[in-house]
């Protein structure tokens, strides 16, 4: 009985996940982007801001809307210094797709192991499929998971100097330009 009641507390402890906090540093990570090449983190803290954004999906409502107000955005997040990152649960192929059909001007992150999620504390879920038509022809998107719709900025000497887990997302890029136009004042 003992030594089930330690293994459940164990299990739970290893369980839990640490969530970074504003003013934290965040540790350097890798992962493969949209065109299945190998992005480092920290060879991007070196700029002013970095904004990575979690999304739940490639190809859905919210997170195109999300997608493309920071695709939009472009010039606003330059004269703030910022660079932009999105990281889903897709693998690289859904990404390219992604980006192909909303011409997307920034990284994506496929991050299908839930390790980057994870490291930053953002909840997943089971994912699942969906389908849609691409230049004529449907196609079927699987995602082994799905993570939560989260923000956060981290500037160049790689601390987190802001964090939003309950992001609008057809909002989230001009909240992040405004806090960053502060941030630079």
């Amino acid at each position: 009985m003992k030594l089930r009641l330690f293994t459940m507390v164990l299990l739970m402890a290893f369980s839990m996940v640490a969530e970074v906090k504003k003013g934290e540093k965040v540790a350097g990570f890798n992962a493969n982007d949209d065109k299945g090449l190998l992005w480092t983190s920290t060879e991007s803290f070196n700029k002013d801001f970095l904004i990575i954004y979690f999304y739940p999906a490639a190809m859905t409502g919210g997170c195109t809307k999300q997608a493309c107000a920071y695709r939009d955005n472009e010039k606003a997040l330059a004269e703030v210094g910022a660079q932009v990152v999105g990281v889903s649960g897709d693998s690289v192929v859904n990404l390219a797709a992604f980006k192909k059909m909303h011409q997307l001007n920034f990284p994506l992150l496929s991050d299908v192991n839930g390790l980057i999620a994870e490291r930053f504390g953002v909840p997943s879920r089971k994912g699942g499929k969906i389908s849609r038509d691409i230049d004529g022809q449907s196609l079927d998107f699987f995602r082994s998971f799905s993570m939560s719709r989260w923000t956060f900025v981290i500037d160049k000497e790689g601390k987190v100097v802001y964090k939003n887990t309950k992001v609008k997302a057809a909002e989230d890029s001009k909240t992040v330009i405004e806090l960053l136009k502060l941030l630079k004042k």
